[in-house]
C-alpha cells in the first residue's frame, strides 16, 4: 500500500509542476482511482495541495 504513497509523491516531485489526478496515475503507473484516494489522504496530511482546480503539487 506504501508502495502507491510513494510512487504518487515521485511521480509529482519528478514533474516539478502541478498535475491533473490522470496525469499522476500515469506517471506513477499507479490506478487513477488509487490515486484520488491517496491524494485525499495527502491533502489532509498537509503533504500535497491544489494551487488550482484539479491540479495538485507537492507542498514545499
Amino acid at each position: 500500500m506504501m508502495e502507491a504513497k510513494e510512487a504518487i509523491l515521485k511521480a509529482m516531485e519528478t514533474a516539478g509542476k502541478p498535475l491533473k489526478g490522470g496525469e499522476i496515475a500515469d506517471a506513477s503507473g499507479v490506478d487513477k482511482k488509487e490515486v484520488d484516494k491517496w491524494i485525499k489522504k495527502l491533502v489532509t496530511e498537509g503533504k500535497v495541495n491544489s494551487p488550482q482546480r484539479c491540479f495538485y503539487a507537492i507542498v514545499k
